[in-house]
């Protein structure tokens, strides 16, 4: 057997913040969206490099409050990159945590992304 890449679901209420939140802000693509009809919740893949989110409006699905630590490097550029963005619910700087340099980010519904630099500790 061997294990392969995690693939976190994290819940959100409202599509519009979502996208406002993940594509817009955080630089995220749309990989698909799929509801069972039109009236149902959205769930959706994003991505941004090789980092993989699913983001669900379906009740059970996940847990709002969520705290995912994502691998990263180059934090300063991309502290710079949302800095610039301006985007008035959130303005992260770069902290220094016990596994490397962090930038922590709190999406609309709760969920906490931590984007980790572990070869600056």
């Amino acid at each position: 057997m061997a294990i392969g890449q995690v693939t976190p679901i994290l819940r959100i209420f409202d599509e519009v913040k979502a996208r406002e939140f993940y594509l817009e802000f955080l630089g995220f693509t749309l990989n698909f969206e799929h509801r069972f009809n039109d009236d149902a919740p959205l769930y959706m893949g994003i991505q941004r490099d090789d980092c993989t989110l699913h983001l669900s409006e379906h009740h059970g699905d996940a847990t709002p409050g969520s705290h995912v630590r994502i691998d990263a490097s180059h934090l300063m550029a991309f502290q710079k990159e949302l800095a610039a963005k301006d985007y008035k619910y959130n303005r992260p700087g770069i902290e220094k945590g016990a596994a490397g340099d962090e930038v922590a980010v709190i999406d609309p519904f709760g969920n906490r992304l931590t984007f980790t630099d572990t070869h600056s500790g």
